[in-house]
């Protein structure tokens, strides 16, 4: 891992990102202390109904817009679940 925190990273590379918002910095917060609590591994395994909680995010649907959004610009690689009953899968990129 980067001698950086993580999140510091993160910071570095969003700070002339326009496309970024304070949903997406939430999200990618929650996840990084989500990853935390599960010692670091990469990728995470989550279900929405733990990260939301954490990210301060209630509506689904922004949440699963802001992954795909942070997937798609290049801040981590999200493959989502579609069954209620299997964790997504959240790869964090160093």
């Amino acid at each position: 891992m980067n001698q950086l925190h993580p999140l510091m990273v993160f910071f570095e590379r969003i700070r002339d990102d326009g496309r970024i918002s304070s949903t997406h910095i939430g999200i990618f917060a929650a996840l990084l202390y989500y990853r935390q609590q599960k010692e670091f591994v990469n990728p995470i395994a989550a279900y929405s109904r733990q990260i939301m909680p954490l990210a301060k995010i209630s509506a689904l649907k922004t949440y699963c817009r802001c992954l795909k959004d942070l997937d798609a610009y290049g801040y981590l690689q999200y493959t989502p679940s579609k069954k209620k009953t299997r964790p997504s899968t959240i790869f964090f990129i160093e």
